[in-house]
């Protein structure tokens, strides 16, 4: 993490609350990058992806016991939050989305029931597949159902400590709804506990910004942005523990905590002028290197030739050594054809 301080390229940072003994994370200040968290879920879930991830804060684990469920956590307006579990600095800080593990559980789970539930409250978008879609219908996703439901009797507004924050403030409301929004999923799950209970993996990715909005409104040297972040942590921890519970201590709860996101065009722009740049210094024409795809091809081909060619000589030794009068049935019957004319 010094790294980062100096050089100024980590801003954010990735913690993991909970997770079950199967998935190996090392406690260390390894740098994440950004753009490889997706990459972390996946392969935690036991999927692959494109690129090897040369991360030393993941290990192997059991490979025969993968989680049921990944829960991530996205908070912005912080840089880091003072949460339990190992925790890494993130490394170019850039905009992410779980859309290609979400692709993969729903390709490979269709006939299943996996839950795959993607919400950002402030901007009212939800993703939902899958055939569990119904128990998360009553979900509150938004802006007008999330303040409705936080004056119900059954809100969190009866049983949290508001201390400096306001019910009648349109910001306060804004980040109690997400906090709402976190209980509401545990309370669904509770009420249907087949769905972490069966085969298929499930998938939870919530992008919170009411922090975000309180520290514009407040100034993060405020006692409202400092009550704020503390009644947050303690409602990710109670929801990382409950989630943890529903699904029998088998599921990865993570959270990441980012001041604000790096423009993505800017990377992309940087990362065509080194590929343009890489492409000119390489004056011998050198071949692309191979992707991770190579390995599996290779050993199609090369086991299916040594099959192939064990197969030839097995024949070829057989009919060498055959005697035509007893072992083929060709000769024979024209043996026979032979002394009857």
């Amino acid at each position: 993490s010094s790294l980062c301080l100096f050089s100024g390229v980590c801003g954010g940072e990735f913690s993991i609350l909970r997770s079950p003994q199967s998935v190996a994370f090392r406690d260390g200040s390894w740098p994440i990058p950004g753009e490889r968290i997706p990459d972390v879920a996946a392969l935690t879930m036991g999927f692959s992806v494109e690129e090897d991830l040369p991360w030393p804060g993941l290990g192997v684990g059991d490979l025969f016991h993968r989680p049921q469920a990944t829960v991530l956590v996205t908070v912005k307006g912080v840089d880091k939050l003072p949460v339990k579990g190992f925790s890494y600095p993130i490394e170019n800080a850039v905009p992410f989305s779980l859309d290609s593990v979400a692709n993969a559980i729903h390709t490979l789970f269709s006939e299943e029931t996996p839950v795959v539930l993607q919400l950002a409250p402030s901007e009212e978008r939800v993703y939902m597949v899958g055939k569990a879609n119904a128990v998360f219908e009553d979900l509150s996703v938004t802006l007008r159902q999330l303040r409705s439901r936080l004056f119900q009797d059954s809100s969190i507004l009866s049983s949290l400590p508001l201390s400096s924050l306001s019910r009648n403030n349109e910001v306060d409301l804004l980040f109690l709804s997400e906090l709402q929004v976190l209980h509401d999923i545990a309370s669904l799950l509770s009420r249907h506990k087949h769905l972490a209970k069966d085969h298929s993996p499930d998938l939870y990715s919530l992008e919170l910004s009411g922090l975000e909005e309180i520290g514009k409104r407040y100034g993060e040297d405020s006692q409202q942005f400092k009550d704020a972040s503390q009644i947050l942590v303690d409602s990710l921890q109670k929801f990382a523990d409950e989630m943890f519970n529903l699904y029998g201590g088998n599921a990865v709860v993570e959270v990441v905590a980012v001041k604000e996101f790096n423009s993505p065009l800017s990377r992309k722009t940087r990362s065509i002028l080194q590929a343009s740049q890489s492409k000119n210094e390489n004056p011998y024409n050198l071949a692309y290197p191979y992707n991770y795809d190579y390995s599996v091809i290779f050993n199609i081909v090369l086991w299916m030739m040594i099959g192939l060619a064990l197969a030839v000589i097995v024949i070829s030794y057989n009919l060498w050594n055959m005697d035509p009068g007893y072992d083929s049935i060709i000769y024979r019957m024209t043996n026979q054809k032979i002394r009857m004319d």
